[in-house]
């Protein structure tokens, strides 16, 4: 209930963090999505007007109608984005995971192209006062501060977010509105006949979706930050930004229409339509808007890693925490990636324009695949079947509209931000096969049939003395079971005698923000199994969480953690804390499929290069053991080995 309240309520705090944090990619597409409808063709009425006909109902029905009216209506307790939606519907039907690993995958990919398209096409507004001056080293520099500054977290930096971007988007409308009153005709483009005759009668007139498509790239942004600002905050908020970029649009087809017949050349139409003695302030607002939008985009790829991490999408890798507010992260190894990405992005296309080409493929694949999922989570739901139907005809058919219009720019760019994807969709792809396979043949056994032993060994001084606590981190989901693989370590690796054994299992959830557990007592003073159970956004500080347990369990006198050595139990000296990994490697003692020996192979290698489990559970390094265990996943049969008589 608490998190439908902060969902919907309506803040003026709330509004201004909405404008800082979630509007910054859609918000900068003016700066470019004019120029490449417009492109190197002669501009006329016709083509003006369609154009901004096209933009108005895009705007409308893909970022109003599907996005700010239907899909904040999925949220996973307050939390948005495509993996949270996963998350809602995954347990109904397994072909679910190939939308949402391809939606995240081209969302990812998305994140390393918009930065450096956003920067460059505000910087190259220089051009027009200093003709002569090279962009790329400028952006290159912002874009690597921007990266560096990451580490400290952006909750300092965010407080300015929202004041810059309200001036941002006042800027648009009143720009806009200063060129539509000069030409008021320009409003006649609000009707949906100019985008029809654009698309039909216009020669290549349908191909321009490609870059139609570009004014509403960054709508799956206002599903992926709902936990951050409030679907309520979205809602209102929305309605003033589209006012601003639409007055905008209408402004820069306005001044296009004053240079109809002619050609852009090298004009840039959002620039055209400023006043020459704004011309500077104008460039340096820009800048700090596109800033702000890579930096949404940064944060957005920090928060969909956590997510798929949690999910067995992708490696377990070192996530930070930089400040107190709730759901901020750092990701460093992301950072790095997405910094590489960025750089080489910049240098391989130089101009914003050439970026164009790269641009809106892989977000067009990410609405198609929210469409699927959110086209499940509707049936699921028991909305109207009619409705359900309705919409995803309607959307299937519009962003298949897209994806068929921006596939002409694959050979010009396009393949850039698709090998990105397929890179990214890879690496999840063996991440969620590896954990099925291991799962799969994961072997447990029944805890009960242990304990006599257990005690047992508990209780033989013959054999040195291991810890007074031992705790095993375990996969077993079920109270009951523990893997064999434990066992072998407790009794036949190196007998390890201790005085408690605890197992300890950590269960995901997919609401994002639980912070539960469960103790079973299997024997009392001997034997103790914990399950923890996380949201999927929760760090796992395994060794405060088992603290705080045990701490629990003593106030209710459910256990006694003093030393069980005679000379310090006198003193109530606490006994010391050790914990056991199991770390798998692949057998040499396997017989394969070819598939899932690449699989294998290909994830062991990844492995190499992630954080090691002590890391992931957030174990103190002094007081734990990482033991390696051999993942025999077919044992080699028939060994034909013959026994010569001496």
């Amino acid at each position: 209930m608490e998190d439908k309240k902060h969902l919907d309520t309506v803040r003026a705090a709330g509004l201004l963090v909405a404008l800082g944090i979630i509007y910054g990619d859609i918000g900068t597409s003016p700066l470019y999505t004019l120029r490449a409808i417009i492109d190197t063709r002669v501009v006329t009425s016709d083509l003006v007007k369609g154009a901004l006909s096209c933009i108005f109902w895009t705007l409308t029905l893909q970022t109003s109608v599907k996005y700010v009216i239907l899909i904040l209506r999925a949220d996973n307790r307050g939390e948005g984005g495509i993996f949270a939606l996963y998350a809602l519907i995954r347990r109904h039907a397994r072909w679910l995971t190939l939308p949402a690993i391809i939606g995240g995958s081209a969302l990812l990919a998305d994140g390393i192209i918009t930065p450096p398209i956003s920067v460059s096409s505000a910087i190259e507004g220089l051009t027009i006062i200093y003709p002569d001056i090279k962009t790329v080293p400028i952006v290159l520099i912002i874009l690597t501060v921007l990266f560096l500054i990451q580490a400290f977290g952006t909750s300092v930096v965010g407080t300015a977010f929202g004041p810059i971007m309200l001036v941002w988007f006042l800027m648009l409308g009143g720009l806009g509105l200063s060129q539509v009153v000069h030409a008021p005709a320009i409003l006649s483009a609000l009707n949906p006949y100019y985008a029809y005759e654009l698309l039909t009668a216009y020669p290549g007139g349908f191909w321009l979706l490609g870059s139609v498509f570009l004014c509403t790239t960054g709508a799956e942004a206002l599903y992926s930050d709902m936990g951050h600002c409030g679907r309520a905050n979205i809602r209102v908020s929305w309605a003033f930004v589209k006012v601003c970029l639409l007055l905008n649009y209408f402004g820069q087809g306005a001044w296009l229409l004053s240079i109809e017949g002619q050609t852009l050349g090298e004009r840039i139409p959002f620039y055209q339509a400023m006043p020459d003695w704004f011309l500077t302030t104008g460039i340096g607002i820009a800048t700090a808007a596109t800033v702000i939008a890579s930096q949404a985009l940064i944060t957005g790829s920090f928060t969909l890693i956590s997510e798929a991490i949690r999910l067995n999408f992708w490696p377990k890798v070192k996530l930070s925490y930089p400040s107190l507010q709730k759901g901020q992260l750092y990701v460093p190894s992301v950072n790095l990636l997405l910094w590489m990405g960025c750089v080489g992005v910049v240098l391989y296309f130089q101009e914003s324009k050439n970026m164009e080409a790269a641009y809106g493929l892989a977000i067009t694949l990410t609405m198609l695949m929210t469409t699927l999922l959110m086209s499940y989570y509707l049936y699921s739901h028991r909305y109207n079947p009619w409705g359900v139907l309705l919409f995803i005809a309607v959307y299937l058919a519009l962003e298949g509209s897209f994806l068929v219009a921006n596939l002409i720019k694959f050979p010009h760019g396009g393949w850039v931000s698709v090998l990105i994807g397929l890179v990214i969709a890879g690496v999840m792809f063996v991440w969620l096969q590896a954990f099925k396979i291991k799962l799969r043949l994961a072997e447990y056994v029944r805890i009960d049939q242990y304990i006599q032993a257990i005690k047992e060994l508990s209780r033989d001084i013959s054999i040195p003395k291991y810890a007074t606590h031992l705790v095993f981190m375990s996969n077993a989901a079920r109270q009951s079971e523990i893997e064999s693989k434990v066992i072998y370590s407790i009794f036949q690796k190196r007998p390890k005698r201790a005085d408690i054994y605890w197992f300890v299992h950590v269960e995901t959830t997919d609401d994002p923000y639980t912070m539960e557990y469960k103790v079973k007592t299997l024997a009392e003073d001997d034997c103790y199994k914990v399950t923890f159970r996380l949201g999927f956004r929760v760090e796992q500080r395994i060794n405060l969480f088992f603290r705080t347990v045990i701490e629990d369990m003593v106030r209710n006198k459910e256990v006694d953690i003093t030393s069980r050595y005679e000379s310090l139990s006198r003193h109530n000296v606490i006994g010391d804390f050790r914990f056991v990994v199991l770390e798998k490697f692949l057998s040499f003692e396997n017989e394969l499929p070819l598939f899932e020996r690449v699989i294998m192979n290909v994830y062991f290698f990844i492995k190499n290069f992630t954080t090691t489990e002590q890391q992931w559970f957030g174990l103190d390094s002094s007081s734990v053991k990482i033991e390696k265990v051999p993942l025999v996943i077919r044992p080699v049969e028939n060994v034909k080995l013959k026994r010569l008589v001496s």
